[in-house]
């Protein structure tokens, strides 16, 4: 009996470190140290896998926000960050009711919402026409996974939100707040397109700005981020992919001389970070023009320090503020020592003029502006932060934002493995890009997409969308009148939309780099060659500051020194990147 005993609990703790060699036997190299990167390293190891993670840059957390405290919504518009915010037990402090819904800076005087509808109605008025309208765009979505359901939203690639807005006819002022507030969120409105906008005011519809600025991450997303990397068992950083080579057997990710196998492979990094991965085989033609040609919008943060605030303090200027003389879109942060810090986020256009200056230079032009409506601001900075995101050569801008015609070229595109090769990061999710929880969410994702390939699981190839197809449909689009009619004023008889030409792939065309030159003027869009008037800034379905701060840069330091990660040199030679 004993002998018999004894050969079945050996059997059993046989087949126990069977199953446990088994499971450490599963290997994934994950490529990109940003927040959806650490998110699938930390879901695979969670469930067993032996995970590399490979940073091109010296420190971790890609672009998280700035290290101070950060709006973050409730666990109704971002239950993935709240999760793991509980996991990782992290400090969050309720936001000041006075910062949960968003104020306006016109000509240098601070205005509440409440404040704007008696002092300044005709603005007012204006706005909440425009934010009518919006609503309007956004019912017309059914479904903001397939916002493209119809010949007549399919229509709407075709066109840039610039373009519809000078439909509105708004006043100046309005249509100023209007575009700053477009471009901090998504990128310049002549550089968006219509049917991402109408699909993204969709996805935020019936979502109030107090939800989305519920509470405050103490430290910000880098302690998020540097929570992922305390659990991450291998990680090396200064470790810029340059190819990937699939087989049959699994892949090999080069990093200089050195060659790293592993079974299946995240590619978390921004598209032009991915251009200047060499991938064997290669990609389709389809995921290499979106490589190239989808569009970023921009956005660099400045944070100006200062020893005491300079605004009036009747004014407790703070929450998600947009201006109309070029300041960009900016809050207060809480008073540190009886200073404040004042961030800042030039984006848009605004932003690719600034470009030329360096880091002191473009900090100066912030503080003129600044200080011509509040003198004591020059005499109180003390300092500043700066994350520019949009001159970093691996980003190319700050987050996702679809141009015209690219929804109908490359939509939801990167949500599909190719091969053993599944991909991440926050433009690859069809509902919160350029967010904290959409970078999250496709962390999840990827990691999930691993362990069903591992499993045996196909996925389908992704299908070209009908783009042959734009400009026909925009015509029998604008023929029927109706919606067309309803989203840019006026009966079929007044006015017949013109038919909608297709235009050739949008690419985010570098900015000129022009000569730095003394403090321009306010900053307005760019004027299309049709008569545009100040940009518009929507009161789009909020993108929160978290939500675009949310998936930023980061300061999150690099982790201490971890064991190298297990690999074997590679036996391949593998070609370097071009």
């Amino acid at each position: 009996m004993s002998v018999g005993w004894l050969r079945a609990c050996a059997l059993v703790m046989l087949g126990l470190f069977s199953v446990s060699a088994l499971a450490k036997d599963k290997t994934a190299i994950v490529i990109g140290g940003g927040v959806s990167g650490l998110t699938a390293a930390y879901e695979l190891q969670k469930k067993g896998w032996q995970v590399t993670l490979l940073e091109a840059k010296p420190s971790l957390g890609g672009r998280s926000g700035m290290a101070t405290s950060e709006w973050i919504g409730n666990d109704k518009t971002q239950p993935v960050l709240n999760k793991y915010i509980s996991t990782f037990k992290l400090s969050t402090t309720p936001a000041p009711e006075f910062v949960r819904t968003p104020g306006y800076l016109i000509d240098g005087v601070y205005y509440t919402a409440a404040d704007l509808a008696t002092k300044d109605p005709t603005t007012a008025e204006a706005l909440k026409r425009y934010e009518k309208t919006v609503d309007d765009l956004a019912r017309s979505i059914e479904d903001p996974q397939n916002p493209s359901a119809n010949n007549t939203l399919h229509a709407l690639d075709q066109i840039n939100v610039s373009n519809w807005l000078d439909r509105l006819s708004l006043p100046a002022t309005a249509r100023q707040l209007v575009n700053q507030q477009i471009r901090t969120r998504y990128d310049e409105p002549s550089r968006i397109s219509l049917l991402y906008f109408a699909q993204q005011s969709r996805v935020y519809r019936g979502v109030s700005d107090r939800d989305l600025r519920a509470s405050r991450l103490v430290g910000g997303s880098p302690v998020l981020a540097q929570a992922f990397v305390k659990e991450l068992k291998t990680i090396k950083t200064s470790s810029p992919v340059s190819a990937i080579t699939q087989d049959k057997d699994g892949v090999t990710v080069k990093v200089g001389s050195v060659g790293y196998q592993a079974d299946y492979v995240v590619v978390a990094v921004p598209l032009r970070a991915l251009n200047k991965i060499q991938m064997t085989p290669a990609l389709d033609a389809q995921h290499q023009a979106a490589i190239k040609g989808t569009n970023y919008g921009w956005r660099d943060q400045i944070m100006l320090k200062f020893k005491t605030p300079v605004w009036e303090s009747k004014a407790r200027m703070s929450g998600e503020i947009y201006s109309n003389t070029g300041l960009g879109m900016l809050w207060v942060e809480p008073a540190l020592k009886g200073g404040a810090n004042v961030v800042i986020n030039l984006s848009g256009d605004n932003s690719r003029v600034m470009q030329a200056f360096g880091d002191k230079q473009m900090v100066d032009q912030v503080l003129i502006r600044l200080h011509a409506f509040y003198p004591q601001a020059r005499g109180s900075f003390t300092g500043y932060e700066i994350r520019r995101y949009s001159t970093d050569p691996s980003m190319g801008g700050a987050y996702l934002a679809f141009g015209p015609g690219q929804i109908s070229k490359f939509w939801r595109l990167w949500e599909r493995p190719v091969q053993r090769v599944a991909f991440a990061g926050e433009h690859t999710d069809t509902l919160y890009p350029g967010t904290l929880e959409g970078a999250l969410r496709t962390g999840q994702r990827a990691a999930s997409q691993v362990e069903d390939l591992a499993a045996g699981k196909s996925f389908d190839p992704a299908k070209a969308a009908p783009v042959a197809a734009a400009a026909a449909a925009g015509a029998v689009a604008a023929k029927k009148g109706n919606f067309f009619s309803n989203l840019f004023g006026g009966s079929d008889d007044e006015k017949k939309p013109q038919p909608i030409k297709t235009p050739e792939p949008v690419a985010p065309a570098p900015a000129p780099a022009p000569a730095p030159t003394p403090a321009p003027a306010p900053v307005e869009a760019p004027k299309p060659a049709a008569p545009v008037k100040a940009e518009p800034a929507k009161k789009a379905p909020a993108k929160a500051p978290v939500k675009k701060t949310e998936a930023k840069k980061t300061s999150a330091k690099a982790p201490a020194k971890k064991a190298e990660p297990t690999k074997k040199p590679a036996a391949t030679t593998v070609t370097k990147a071009q």
